[in-house]
Protein backbone atom coordinates (compact mmCIF):
# COMPACT_ATOMS: atom_id res chain seq x y z
CA UNK A 1 0.00 0.00 0.00
CA UNK A 2 1.22 3.19 -0.88
CA UNK A 3 0.35 5.58 1.91
CA UNK A 4 2.22 8.46 1.30
CA UNK A 5 -0.13 8.83 -2.22
CA UNK A 6 -3.47 9.10 0.14
CA UNK A 7 -1.29 11.34 3.13
CA UNK A 8 0.02 14.00 0.34
CA UNK A 9 -4.09 14.36 -1.66
CA UNK A 10 -5.43 14.01 2.45
CA UNK A 11 -3.31 17.07 3.57
CA UNK A 12 -3.77 19.13 0.21
CA UNK A 13 -7.95 18.38 0.80
CA UNK A 14 -7.66 19.46 4.56
CA UNK A 15 -5.37 22.50 4.68
CA UNK A 16 -8.04 23.65 1.72
CA UNK A 17 -10.70 23.30 4.40
CA UNK A 18 -8.76 24.66 7.04
CA UNK A 19 -7.28 27.91 5.75
CA UNK A 20 -10.92 28.23 4.79
CA UNK A 21 -12.01 28.00 8.84
CA UNK A 22 -9.47 30.47 9.84
CA UNK A 23 -10.66 32.83 7.23
CA UNK A 24 -14.69 32.15 8.27
CA UNK A 25 -13.75 32.54 11.77
CA UNK A 26 -12.29 36.23 11.17
CA UNK A 27 -15.10 37.26 9.12
CA UNK A 28 -17.32 35.54 11.95
CA UNK A 29 -15.87 37.82 14.49
CA UNK A 30 -16.43 40.78 12.31
CA UNK A 31 -20.01 39.93 12.37
CA UNK A 32 -20.72 39.61 16.18
CA UNK A 33 -18.69 43.39 16.19
CA UNK A 34 -21.16 44.55 13.46
CA UNK A 35 -24.17 43.02 15.06
CA UNK A 36 -23.93 45.29 18.42
CA UNK A 37 -22.39 48.55 16.62
CA UNK A 38 -19.37 48.25 18.91
CA UNK A 39 -17.61 50.17 15.96
CA UNK A 40 -19.58 52.65 14.07
CA UNK A 41 -17.15 53.08 11.21
CA UNK A 42 -17.59 49.02 10.04
CA UNK A 43 -21.31 49.19 10.11
CA UNK A 44 -22.40 48.57 6.80
CA UNK A 45 -25.31 46.27 5.44
CA UNK A 46 -23.80 45.26 2.34
CA UNK A 47 -20.54 44.54 4.08
CA UNK A 48 -22.47 42.51 6.53
CA UNK A 49 -24.59 40.14 4.34
CA UNK A 50 -21.38 39.91 1.90
CA UNK A 51 -19.26 38.63 4.75
CA UNK A 52 -22.49 36.04 6.35
CA UNK A 53 -22.39 34.85 2.98
CA UNK A 54 -18.43 34.22 2.87
CA UNK A 55 -18.67 32.75 6.36
CA UNK A 56 -21.15 30.63 5.67
CA UNK A 57 -20.21 29.19 2.18
CA UNK A 58 -16.41 28.51 4.05
CA UNK A 59 -17.42 27.13 6.56
CA UNK A 60 -20.71 25.02 5.38
CA UNK A 61 -19.32 24.27 2.29
CA UNK A 62 -15.98 24.11 1.84
CA UNK A 63 -14.11 23.33 5.29
CA UNK A 64 -16.48 20.55 5.54
CA UNK A 65 -16.38 19.17 1.95
CA UNK A 66 -12.34 18.84 1.99
CA UNK A 67 -12.13 17.77 5.60
CA UNK A 68 -14.57 14.46 4.77
CA UNK A 69 -12.62 14.23 1.51
CA UNK A 70 -9.49 14.13 3.12
CA UNK A 71 -10.07 12.26 5.89
CA UNK A 72 -11.79 10.28 3.56
CA UNK A 73 -9.16 9.18 1.55
CA UNK A 74 -6.87 8.18 4.33
CA UNK A 75 -9.42 6.61 6.15
CA UNK A 76 -9.97 4.14 3.07
CA UNK A 77 -6.26 3.26 2.46
CA UNK A 78 -5.35 2.66 6.14
CA UNK A 79 -8.39 0.84 7.27
CA UNK A 80 -8.36 -1.40 3.92
CA UNK A 81 -4.55 -1.34 3.69
CA UNK A 82 -5.00 -0.86 -0.14
CA UNK A 83 -4.30 1.77 -2.65
CA UNK A 84 -6.38 3.86 -4.03
CA UNK A 85 -9.06 2.80 -6.28
CA UNK A 86 -7.99 5.67 -8.95
CA UNK A 87 -5.41 8.22 -7.92
CA UNK A 88 -5.31 10.28 -10.76
CA UNK A 89 -9.57 10.63 -10.78
CA UNK A 90 -9.21 11.10 -6.96
CA UNK A 91 -6.48 14.14 -7.67
CA UNK A 92 -9.01 15.12 -10.74
CA UNK A 93 -11.48 15.89 -8.22
CA UNK A 94 -9.64 17.51 -5.91
CA UNK A 95 -8.40 20.53 -8.13
CA UNK A 96 -12.47 20.28 -9.70
CA UNK A 97 -13.23 21.09 -6.37
CA UNK A 98 -10.76 24.16 -5.53
CA UNK A 99 -11.61 25.70 -9.19
CA UNK A 100 -15.37 25.74 -7.79
CA UNK A 101 -14.53 27.68 -4.56
CA UNK A 102 -11.82 30.10 -6.99
CA UNK A 103 -14.58 30.61 -9.05
CA UNK A 104 -17.14 30.83 -6.69
CA UNK A 105 -15.01 33.40 -4.43
CA UNK A 106 -15.36 36.48 -6.86
CA UNK A 107 -18.88 37.05 -6.38
CA UNK A 108 -18.56 36.74 -2.50
CA UNK A 109 -16.09 38.70 -1.96
CA UNK A 110 -17.65 41.75 -5.00
CA UNK A 111 -21.22 41.40 -2.92
CA UNK A 112 -22.32 39.93 -5.48
CA UNK A 113 -23.61 36.29 -4.21
CA UNK A 114 -24.91 38.06 -0.57
CA UNK A 115 -27.61 34.89 -0.69
CA UNK A 116 -26.93 33.82 3.50
CA UNK A 117 -24.93 30.88 1.76
CA UNK A 118 -28.11 28.99 0.95
CA UNK A 119 -30.26 28.38 -2.39
CA UNK A 120 -33.35 30.30 -1.92
CA UNK A 121 -35.01 32.48 -4.24
CA UNK A 122 -35.75 35.19 -4.53
CA UNK A 123 -32.10 36.40 -3.27
CA UNK A 124 -30.33 35.88 -6.81
CA UNK A 125 -26.46 35.31 -6.85
CA UNK A 126 -23.88 35.80 -9.41
CA UNK A 127 -24.27 32.89 -11.91
CA UNK A 128 -19.98 32.25 -11.38
CA UNK A 129 -21.18 31.72 -7.99
CA UNK A 130 -23.62 28.52 -8.49
CA UNK A 131 -21.42 27.84 -11.26
CA UNK A 132 -18.64 27.43 -8.96
CA UNK A 133 -20.99 25.78 -5.99
CA UNK A 134 -21.76 22.91 -8.60
CA UNK A 135 -18.10 22.12 -9.37
CA UNK A 136 -17.38 21.72 -6.03
CA UNK A 137 -20.19 19.41 -5.31
CA UNK A 138 -19.37 17.33 -8.83
CA UNK A 139 -15.54 17.34 -7.15
CA UNK A 140 -17.25 15.79 -4.25
CA UNK A 141 -19.06 13.00 -6.12
CA UNK A 142 -15.86 11.53 -7.76
CA UNK A 143 -14.55 11.14 -3.60
CA UNK A 144 -18.31 9.62 -3.19
CA UNK A 145 -17.34 7.43 -6.47
CA UNK A 146 -13.64 6.53 -4.79
CA UNK A 147 -15.25 5.36 -1.77
CA UNK A 148 -17.50 3.05 -3.04
CA UNK A 149 -15.14 1.91 -5.49
CA UNK A 150 -12.76 0.69 -2.86
CA UNK A 151 -14.64 -1.01 -0.19
CA UNK A 152 -16.46 -2.41 -3.79
CA UNK A 153 -13.18 -3.60 -4.82
CA UNK A 154 -11.75 -4.91 -1.04
CA UNK A 155 -14.95 -6.86 -0.71
CA UNK A 156 -14.32 -8.61 -3.70
CA UNK A 157 -10.86 -9.32 -2.73
CA UNK A 158 -11.53 -10.35 0.81
CA UNK A 159 -15.04 -12.49 0.40
CA UNK A 160 -17.34 -12.98 3.04
CA UNK A 161 -14.22 -11.05 5.39
CA UNK A 162 -16.04 -7.97 7.77
CA UNK A 163 -15.37 -3.98 6.14
CA UNK A 164 -13.44 -2.29 8.59
CA UNK A 165 -16.02 0.09 10.91
CA UNK A 166 -13.90 3.03 9.72
CA UNK A 167 -14.75 2.59 6.44
CA UNK A 168 -18.16 1.31 6.41
CA UNK A 169 -19.17 4.66 8.46
CA UNK A 170 -16.69 6.25 5.49
CA UNK A 171 -18.86 4.40 2.56
CA UNK A 172 -22.23 5.77 4.45
CA UNK A 173 -21.14 8.81 4.40
CA UNK A 174 -20.41 8.90 0.77
CA UNK A 175 -23.76 7.46 -0.17
CA UNK A 176 -25.07 9.53 2.26
CA UNK A 177 -23.61 12.79 0.34
CA UNK A 178 -24.32 11.84 -3.21
CA UNK A 179 -28.11 11.24 -2.42
CA UNK A 180 -28.66 14.69 -0.30
CA UNK A 181 -26.83 16.69 -2.77
CA UNK A 182 -29.13 15.80 -5.21
CA UNK A 183 -31.95 17.27 -4.33
CA UNK A 184 -29.60 21.14 -4.23
CA UNK A 185 -27.71 20.03 -7.71
CA UNK A 186 -31.48 19.71 -9.38
CA UNK A 187 -32.33 23.06 -7.87
CA UNK A 188 -29.20 24.90 -9.03
CA UNK A 189 -28.87 23.29 -12.33
CA UNK A 190 -32.06 23.15 -13.06
CA UNK A 191 -33.44 26.70 -11.80
CA UNK A 192 -31.07 28.91 -10.64
CA UNK A 193 -27.79 28.67 -13.11
CA UNK A 194 -30.85 29.45 -16.08
CA UNK A 195 -32.25 32.36 -14.05
CA UNK A 196 -29.22 33.85 -13.29
CA UNK A 197 -27.85 34.13 -16.86
CA UNK A 198 -31.17 35.51 -17.73
CA UNK A 199 -32.10 32.45 -20.27
CA UNK A 200 -35.59 32.26 -17.99
CA UNK A 201 -37.57 34.67 -16.49
CA UNK A 202 -38.58 33.52 -13.35
CA UNK A 203 -38.40 30.53 -11.36
CA UNK A 204 -40.64 28.90 -9.27
CA UNK A 205 -40.01 29.47 -5.18
CA UNK A 206 -42.03 26.51 -3.67
CA UNK A 207 -39.96 24.27 -6.07
CA UNK A 208 -36.87 25.57 -4.85
CA UNK A 209 -37.58 25.69 -1.41
CA UNK A 210 -38.49 21.92 -1.63
CA UNK A 211 -35.35 20.70 -3.73
CA UNK A 212 -33.39 22.66 -1.11
CA UNK A 213 -34.86 21.44 1.84
CA UNK A 214 -33.72 17.77 0.35
CA UNK A 215 -30.34 18.88 0.97
CA UNK A 216 -30.70 21.57 3.55
CA UNK A 217 -30.90 19.46 6.51
CA UNK A 218 -29.10 16.04 5.52
CA UNK A 219 -26.05 17.93 4.58
CA UNK A 220 -25.46 18.04 8.44
CA UNK A 221 -24.99 14.64 8.42
CA UNK A 222 -22.78 14.46 6.05
CA UNK A 223 -20.73 17.17 8.31
CA UNK A 224 -21.34 15.12 11.02
CA UNK A 225 -19.96 11.55 10.48
CA UNK A 226 -16.03 11.84 10.08
CA UNK A 227 -17.17 13.29 13.52
CA UNK A 228 -18.94 9.49 14.64
CA UNK A 229 -16.37 7.52 12.89
CA UNK A 230 -13.44 9.53 15.02
CA UNK A 231 -15.35 8.92 18.09
CA UNK A 232 -15.74 4.88 17.20
CA UNK A 233 -12.74 4.45 16.19
CA UNK A 234 -10.04 6.42 17.22
CA UNK A 235 -11.56 7.96 20.50
CA UNK A 236 -11.58 4.31 22.49
CA UNK A 237 -7.97 3.35 21.41
CA UNK A 238 -6.71 6.71 21.98
CA UNK A 239 -8.31 6.39 25.34
CA UNK A 240 -5.95 3.44 26.11
CA UNK A 241 -9.43 0.90 25.84
CA UNK A 242 -11.50 -0.69 23.55
CA UNK A 243 -14.95 0.10 21.19
CA UNK A 244 -17.86 -1.26 23.36
CA UNK A 245 -19.23 -2.55 20.37
CA UNK A 246 -18.40 -2.49 16.70
CA UNK A 247 -22.19 -3.66 15.64
CA UNK A 248 -23.78 -0.73 17.67
CA UNK A 249 -21.50 1.40 15.34
CA UNK A 250 -22.87 0.18 11.97
CA UNK A 251 -26.45 0.13 13.04
CA UNK A 252 -25.52 3.83 13.93
CA UNK A 253 -24.02 4.87 10.52
CA UNK A 254 -27.00 2.89 8.62
CA UNK A 255 -29.88 4.17 10.81
CA UNK A 256 -28.20 7.69 10.00
CA UNK A 257 -27.96 6.92 6.29
CA UNK A 258 -31.60 5.96 5.69
CA UNK A 259 -33.52 8.47 8.08
CA UNK A 260 -31.39 11.11 7.82
CA UNK A 261 -32.47 12.65 3.94
CA UNK A 262 -36.03 12.31 3.98
CA UNK A 263 -36.67 15.05 6.71
CA UNK A 264 -35.74 18.20 5.29
CA UNK A 265 -39.64 19.39 5.22
CA UNK A 266 -39.02 20.24 9.56
CA UNK A 267 -37.20 23.44 7.74
CA UNK A 268 -40.35 24.53 6.01
CA UNK A 269 -43.14 24.66 8.59
CA UNK A 270 -44.14 27.71 8.46
CA UNK A 271 -43.59 28.09 4.22
CA UNK A 272 -47.27 27.58 2.46
CA UNK A 273 -46.20 25.53 -0.56
CA UNK A 274 -46.42 22.19 1.20
CA UNK A 275 -49.43 20.47 3.24
CA UNK A 276 -49.26 19.90 7.18
CA UNK A 277 -49.29 16.01 6.68
CA UNK A 278 -46.22 16.08 4.56
CA UNK A 279 -44.64 18.15 7.47
CA UNK A 280 -45.74 15.63 9.89
CA UNK A 281 -44.15 12.47 8.38
CA UNK A 282 -40.83 14.67 7.67
CA UNK A 283 -41.21 15.87 11.46
CA UNK A 284 -41.58 11.77 12.23
CA UNK A 285 -38.59 11.37 10.60
CA UNK A 286 -36.66 13.93 11.83
CA UNK A 287 -37.36 12.83 15.75
CA UNK A 288 -35.95 9.14 14.45
CA UNK A 289 -32.43 10.39 13.72
CA UNK A 290 -31.75 11.01 17.21
CA UNK A 291 -31.77 7.13 17.91
CA UNK A 292 -28.47 6.86 15.94
CA UNK A 293 -26.94 9.99 17.91
CA UNK A 294 -28.71 8.43 21.43
CA UNK A 295 -26.93 5.16 20.22
CA UNK A 296 -23.41 6.66 19.75
CA UNK A 297 -23.36 8.78 23.00
CA UNK A 298 -23.99 5.24 25.10
CA UNK A 299 -21.78 3.34 22.86
CA UNK A 300 -18.66 5.86 23.09
CA UNK A 301 -19.60 6.34 27.07
CA UNK A 302 -18.93 3.14 27.24
CA UNK A 303 -16.28 2.73 26.17
CA UNK A 304 -14.54 5.65 27.81
CA UNK A 305 -15.08 3.97 30.88
CA UNK A 306 -13.76 0.61 29.62
CA UNK A 307 -10.68 2.89 28.88
CA UNK A 308 -11.20 4.71 32.36
CA UNK A 309 -11.38 1.39 34.14
CA UNK A 310 -8.51 -0.04 32.11
CA UNK A 311 -6.91 2.76 33.59
CA UNK A 312 -7.15 2.38 37.17
CA UNK A 313 -10.42 4.15 38.04
CA UNK A 314 -12.36 3.60 40.52
CA UNK A 315 -16.05 3.86 42.48
CA UNK A 316 -19.12 5.21 40.08
CA UNK A 317 -17.26 7.88 38.42
CA UNK A 318 -13.71 7.59 39.40
CA UNK A 319 -12.93 6.15 35.72
CA UNK A 320 -13.49 9.94 34.44
CA UNK A 321 -10.66 11.18 36.20
CA UNK A 322 -8.37 8.46 35.07
CA UNK A 323 -8.85 9.43 31.29
CA UNK A 324 -5.95 10.35 29.63
CA UNK A 325 -7.05 14.03 28.99
CA UNK A 326 -3.75 15.42 27.70
CA UNK A 327 -4.88 13.56 24.84
CA UNK A 328 -6.57 15.57 22.32
CA UNK A 329 -8.59 13.23 21.03
CA UNK A 330 -9.92 12.28 24.37
CA UNK A 331 -10.36 15.89 25.57
CA UNK A 332 -11.98 17.19 22.23
CA UNK A 333 -14.81 14.07 22.18
CA UNK A 334 -15.22 14.76 25.98
CA UNK A 335 -16.02 18.61 25.08
CA UNK A 336 -18.16 17.39 21.72
CA UNK A 337 -20.97 15.27 23.91
CA UNK A 338 -20.72 17.81 26.16
CA UNK A 339 -22.32 20.12 23.70
CA UNK A 340 -23.85 17.49 21.39
CA UNK A 341 -26.12 17.29 24.68
CA UNK A 342 -26.95 20.70 25.10
CA UNK A 343 -27.74 20.87 21.00
CA UNK A 344 -29.41 18.36 20.88
CA UNK A 345 -31.94 19.23 23.14
CA UNK A 346 -32.65 22.40 21.29
CA UNK A 347 -32.75 20.41 17.81
CA UNK A 348 -35.75 18.46 19.53
CA UNK A 349 -37.65 21.75 19.94
CA UNK A 350 -36.45 22.62 16.31
CA UNK A 351 -37.76 19.42 14.70
CA UNK A 352 -41.19 20.00 17.27
CA UNK A 353 -43.89 21.19 14.67
CA UNK A 354 -45.48 23.33 17.67
CA UNK A 355 -42.71 24.63 19.62
CA UNK A 356 -40.86 25.41 16.34
CA UNK A 357 -43.43 28.51 15.59
CA UNK A 358 -41.95 29.77 19.18
CA UNK A 359 -38.14 29.81 17.67
CA UNK A 360 -38.69 29.81 13.67
CA UNK A 361 -36.08 32.39 12.81
CA UNK A 362 -34.68 33.69 15.62
CA UNK A 363 -31.12 34.27 16.88
CA UNK A 364 -32.30 30.72 18.91
CA UNK A 365 -31.91 28.93 15.55
CA UNK A 366 -27.98 30.18 15.38
CA UNK A 367 -27.22 29.52 18.57
CA UNK A 368 -28.19 25.72 18.07
CA UNK A 369 -26.67 25.41 14.40
CA UNK A 370 -23.33 26.77 16.01
CA UNK A 371 -23.45 24.92 18.81
CA UNK A 372 -24.06 21.27 16.84
CA UNK A 373 -21.73 22.26 13.61
CA UNK A 374 -19.51 24.82 15.08
CA UNK A 375 -18.60 23.02 18.42
CA UNK A 376 -19.52 19.17 18.47
CA UNK A 377 -18.44 18.93 14.92
CA UNK A 378 -15.93 21.10 14.17
CA UNK A 379 -14.29 20.51 17.86
CA UNK A 380 -13.60 16.58 16.11
CA UNK A 381 -12.42 18.18 13.02
CA UNK A 382 -9.67 19.57 14.78
CA UNK A 383 -8.80 16.43 17.12
CA UNK A 384 -8.61 14.15 13.94
CA UNK A 385 -6.17 16.61 12.59
CA UNK A 386 -4.18 16.21 15.82
CA UNK A 387 -4.19 12.48 15.35
CA UNK A 388 -3.44 12.13 11.54
CA UNK A 389 -1.19 15.36 11.09
CA UNK A 390 1.73 13.38 12.32
CA UNK A 391 0.78 10.14 10.56
CA UNK A 392 0.79 12.07 6.69
CA UNK A 393 3.66 14.30 7.61
CA UNK A 394 5.59 11.85 9.15
CA UNK A 395 6.69 14.79 12.15
CA UNK A 396 5.62 14.94 15.44
CA UNK A 397 2.74 17.26 16.14
CA UNK A 398 4.26 21.03 17.29
CA UNK A 399 3.30 20.90 20.68
CA UNK A 400 0.50 18.96 22.79
CA UNK A 401 0.05 21.64 25.17
CA UNK A 402 -0.78 24.23 22.18
CA UNK A 403 -3.31 21.64 21.15
CA UNK A 404 -5.19 21.44 24.56
CA UNK A 405 -5.61 25.08 24.94
CA UNK A 406 -6.77 25.39 21.15
CA UNK A 407 -9.59 22.78 22.29
CA UNK A 408 -10.33 24.40 25.63
CA UNK A 409 -10.99 27.74 24.46
CA UNK A 410 -13.03 26.78 21.41
CA UNK A 411 -15.17 25.12 23.60
CA UNK A 412 -15.49 28.01 26.08
CA UNK A 413 -15.80 30.17 23.07
CA UNK A 414 -18.48 28.16 21.58
CA UNK A 415 -20.60 28.20 24.95
CA UNK A 416 -20.05 32.04 25.40
CA UNK A 417 -20.96 32.92 21.71
CA UNK A 418 -23.95 30.37 21.27
CA UNK A 419 -26.26 30.28 24.78
CA UNK A 420 -26.67 34.12 24.65
CA UNK A 421 -27.94 33.36 21.50
CA UNK A 422 -30.44 31.16 22.46
CA UNK A 423 -31.38 33.79 25.19
CA UNK A 424 -31.73 36.24 22.45
CA UNK A 425 -33.63 33.95 20.44
CA UNK A 426 -36.58 33.52 23.33
CA UNK A 427 -36.38 37.28 24.04
CA UNK A 428 -37.32 37.40 20.67
CA UNK A 429 -34.21 38.60 18.28
CA UNK A 430 -34.55 37.47 14.98
CA UNK A 431 -31.68 36.39 12.58
CA UNK A 432 -30.74 36.54 9.58
CA UNK A 433 -30.12 40.78 10.26
CA UNK A 434 -27.27 43.43 10.26
CA UNK A 435 -28.64 45.47 13.07
CA UNK A 436 -31.77 45.71 15.52
CA UNK A 437 -33.65 48.94 14.87
CA UNK A 438 -36.83 48.51 17.26
CA UNK A 439 -37.71 49.72 20.31
CA UNK A 440 -34.97 50.99 22.30
CA UNK A 441 -35.92 49.93 25.40
CA UNK A 442 -36.55 46.04 23.84
CA UNK A 443 -33.16 46.48 22.14
CA UNK A 444 -30.95 47.30 25.24
CA UNK A 445 -32.36 44.34 26.92
CA UNK A 446 -30.61 42.38 24.51
CA UNK A 447 -27.44 44.24 25.38
CA UNK A 448 -25.68 41.97 27.99
CA UNK A 449 -25.86 38.98 25.84
CA UNK A 450 -25.08 40.69 22.78
CA UNK A 451 -22.07 42.06 24.64
CA UNK A 452 -20.98 38.23 25.31
CA UNK A 453 -21.09 37.06 22.04
CA UNK A 454 -18.42 39.31 20.90
CA UNK A 455 -16.50 37.95 23.71
CA UNK A 456 -17.09 34.41 22.47
CA UNK A 457 -16.29 35.82 18.79
CA UNK A 458 -13.13 36.87 19.80
CA UNK A 459 -11.98 33.57 21.94
CA UNK A 460 -13.18 31.77 18.57
CA UNK A 461 -11.12 33.50 16.46
CA UNK A 462 -7.81 32.93 18.59
CA UNK A 463 -8.29 29.35 18.69
CA UNK A 464 -8.52 28.90 15.18
CA UNK A 465 -5.72 31.01 14.50
CA UNK A 466 -3.89 28.50 17.46
CA UNK A 467 -4.83 25.25 15.46
CA UNK A 468 -3.53 26.86 11.78
CA UNK A 469 0.10 27.24 13.91
CA UNK A 470 0.08 24.17 15.47
CA UNK A 471 -0.51 22.43 11.79
CA UNK A 472 1.69 24.69 9.92
CA UNK A 473 4.69 24.30 12.52
CA UNK A 474 4.31 20.69 12.79
CA UNK A 475 5.56 20.63 8.80
CA UNK A 476 8.48 21.95 10.32
CA UNK A 477 9.49 20.14 13.64
CA UNK A 478 12.79 18.05 13.87
CA UNK A 479 11.71 15.43 15.76
CA UNK A 480 9.67 12.50 13.45
CA UNK A 481 6.79 10.50 14.56
CA UNK A 482 7.59 7.27 15.69
CA UNK A 483 4.96 5.25 14.29
CA UNK A 484 3.02 5.85 10.65
CA UNK A 485 0.81 3.72 11.59
CA UNK A 486 -2.99 4.52 12.39
CA UNK A 487 -4.31 2.31 15.24
CA UNK A 488 -8.07 1.98 14.84
CA UNK A 489 -10.14 0.38 17.95
CA UNK A 490 -10.61 -2.72 18.53
CA UNK A 491 -13.94 -4.13 19.97
CA UNK A 492 -14.44 -5.95 23.51
CA UNK A 493 -16.08 -8.41 21.71
CA UNK A 494 -14.08 -9.63 18.70
CA UNK A 495 -16.64 -9.81 15.22
CA UNK A 496 -17.04 -13.06 14.64
CA UNK A 497 -19.53 -13.26 11.89
CA UNK A 498 -21.13 -9.87 10.61
CA UNK A 499 -24.64 -10.26 9.06
CA UNK A 500 -24.75 -9.24 5.54
CA UNK A 501 -27.15 -6.66 5.97
CA UNK A 502 -24.47 -4.78 7.99
CA UNK A 503 -21.77 -5.55 6.33
CA UNK A 504 -22.80 -3.81 3.15
CA UNK A 505 -25.60 -0.87 1.68
CA UNK A 506 -27.32 -2.34 -1.21
CA UNK A 507 -30.77 -3.09 0.40
CA UNK A 508 -30.32 0.26 2.75
CA UNK A 509 -30.01 2.10 -0.34
CA UNK A 510 -33.06 0.63 -2.26
CA UNK A 511 -34.64 1.87 1.14
CA UNK A 512 -33.75 5.12 1.27
CA UNK A 513 -34.94 5.13 -2.53
CA UNK A 514 -38.47 4.24 -1.46
CA UNK A 515 -38.19 6.05 1.25
CA UNK A 516 -37.59 9.31 -0.97
CA UNK A 517 -40.15 8.47 -3.11
CA UNK A 518 -42.58 8.53 -0.25
CA UNK A 519 -41.36 11.74 1.84
CA UNK A 520 -40.88 13.91 -1.48
CA UNK A 521 -42.48 12.17 -4.47
CA UNK A 522 -45.79 13.88 -4.61
CA UNK A 523 -44.59 17.21 -2.86
CA UNK A 524 -41.99 17.90 -5.83
CA UNK A 525 -44.89 16.72 -8.53
CA UNK A 526 -47.35 18.98 -7.05
CA UNK A 527 -45.39 22.11 -9.07
CA UNK A 528 -45.83 20.24 -12.38
CA UNK A 529 -49.26 19.12 -12.00
CA UNK A 530 -50.75 22.64 -10.89
CA UNK A 531 -50.43 26.45 -12.21
CA UNK A 532 -47.83 28.61 -9.60
CA UNK A 533 -45.94 31.72 -9.82
CA UNK A 534 -42.39 32.74 -10.35
CA UNK A 535 -40.08 35.19 -8.39
CA UNK A 536 -38.01 38.00 -10.06
CA UNK A 537 -34.69 38.64 -9.32
CA UNK A 538 -33.72 40.15 -5.79
CA UNK A 539 -30.64 40.68 -3.89
CA UNK A 540 -29.38 42.26 -0.74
Amino acid sequence: MNQSDAAGLSLASMWVGFIAFVVAALLGLYQVIERIDLIPGLKSPELYFGSVSTHGVLMAFVLTTFLVMGYGYYTATTSLKQDLWNKPLAWFGFWLAVVGVLLAAGPLLTGNASVLYTFYPPLQAHPAFYIGATLLVVGSWVWCLEMVMMMTTWKKANPGETVPLAMYGTTANAILWFITSLGVASEVLFQLIPWSLGLIDTVDVGLARTLFSWTLHAIVYFWLFPAYIALYTLLPRAAGGRLFSDQMGRLAFIMLLVFSVPIGFHHLYMDPFQAGGWKFLHMTGTFMVAVPTLITGFTIIASLEIAGRLRGGKGLFGWIGALPWGNPMVLAAILAILMLSFGGFGGMINASYAMNTMVHNTQWVTGHFHLIFGGTTVIMYFAIAYTLWPKMTGKQLHSNALALRQLWLWFIGMLILTLPWHQLGLAGQPRRISSTPYDESFVNAWLPAESAMIVGGAILFLSAVMLVYNLYRTHGNTQAEASLTVEYAEPLHAVQRMPHLMNSFAFWVLLVVVYMVASYGYPIAQFFLMDTYGTVPWSI
